[in-house]
């Protein structure tokens, strides 16, 4: 009963969490590293940091400003 409560808990923390992170913006890495496993297996997924650069670079745009 207590293990499937506390397994419940992490469950609906970790949507809430991974709904907030979508909501302002900040990529899912875990997300990520599934669908390069279950849909790319021949290739081997990004280091977070790099993942974390890539999708910066690809929202904010190389070397462009914006004022919005």
């Amino acid at each position: 009963m207590i293990t499937a409560l506390r397994t419940l808990l992490r469950d609906i923390w970790s949507n809430a969490a991974r709904t907030a992170r979508l909501a302002i913006g900040i990529p899912d890495y875990e997300a990520y590293v599934e669908h390069m496993r279950s849909h790319h297996p021949q290739l081997a997924p990004m280091g977070r940091d790099a993942f974390f650069r890539e999708r910066m670079a690809a929202r904010y745009g190389k070397g462009r400003s914006r004022c919005c």
